[in-house]
């Protein structure tokens, strides 16, 4: 009896769990860090017990936002928060995306995010490749290459449902991150954030969306909660959006956790209804791949 590769990940894909519960923590941070590790970890193991198998911690999570504190924040890796993360992934049997935390390393700084195995073992870890310069006259001046260097690699990581790939804040602004994650096989983007007054009511949602539909994948943003009494007041509204581009979880400006069901057959049909990865004119516009 013949036996074809195509039949063959058809019947491996039939055995493959076709929806889990995610979940993103919308962490309100204070100057205390191990404040803030001990509220983010109450937090996992709330999200876990409502059935989360993969659960995402917003940027810099374990420190106030802004260049004047990265150094006094920053860890090596393993440090203090990811031996935290690691532990309690593994207590509660979990995928835990640890949104990012200040890494020392070398003498340079970086904006980087772990993720942590339902073994406590670690599966991933993105440095965040463009960092955040901007100017918007009147409104907001922000430099993080003042005191951050730049990663410069993909990052993706696999569970048990799909592959996941990872990028923070500023990143999702640049579409060719997407679009080579989802040629790589990536189901789910996720994005530890903090967009801010002026960029978020602007463009947090819009750009989600976008990479949701130009990509056909799930996009996933993980903003810390509002604080107004901050130096960097993060817009908050943390975002789940799906392959069609709609937006099926959302949270206000307030500490909270939401969930979303990811739905993989939803995914498939729409990428067997608009097949655009297949008619992609790669012969014309082709992206380059650096693994």
């Amino acid at each position: 009896m013949k036996f074809y590769l195509g039949e063959f990940r058809w019947v491996i894909s039939s055995f493959l769990p076709l929806d889990f519960r995610l979940a993103l923590i919308q962490l309100h941070i204070s100057a205390v860090k191990s404040d803030n590790l001990q509220r983010a970890c109450g937090l996992i193991r709330e999200a876990s017990a409502k059935g989360a198998k993969v659960v995402a911690l917003p940027e810099c999570f374990n420190s106030p936002y802004g260049t004047q504190y990265f150094k006094e924040y920053a860890e090596k890796i393993p440090g203090e928060s990811t031996q935290k993360l690691s532990e309690v992934a593994k207590e509660c049997s979990i995928y835990l995306v640890g949104g990012s935390i200040p890494e020392e390393d070398g003498g340079k700084l970086y904006n980087t995010c772990t993720v942590f195995g339902p073994d406590g073992a670690i599966l991933a870890k993105h440095r965040k490749i463009h960092l955040f310069d901007i100017d918007v006259p009147g409104k907001i001046q922000f430099k993080e290459s003042e005191t951050l260097s730049p990663g410069d690699s993909f990052s993706m990581f696999d569970t048990p449902y799909c592959k996941v790939g990872l990028g923070i804040c500023y990143d999702i602004r640049f579409a060719e991150l997407a679009q080579i994650y989802g040629q790589k096989g990536c189901q789910l983007l996720i994005y530890p954030g903090a967009f801010n007054m002026t960029t978020g009511p602007a463009h947090w949602e819009l750009l989600q969306r976008g990479r949701a539909v130009d990509n056909q994948v799930y996009v996933a943003t993980v903003s810390p909660a509002r604080d107004e009494k901050a130096s960097y007041i993060a817009w908050g509204h943390s975002t789940v959006v799906n392959p069609w581009g709609e937006v099926i979880a959302k949270a206000g400006a307030e500490e909270t956790v939401i969930y979303s069901d990811i739905d993989l057959k939803k995914l498939a049909e729409i990428r067997q209804q608009i097949p655009i990865l297949s008619q992609k004119r790669y012969d014309l516009y082709g992206i380059e791949m650096k693994k």
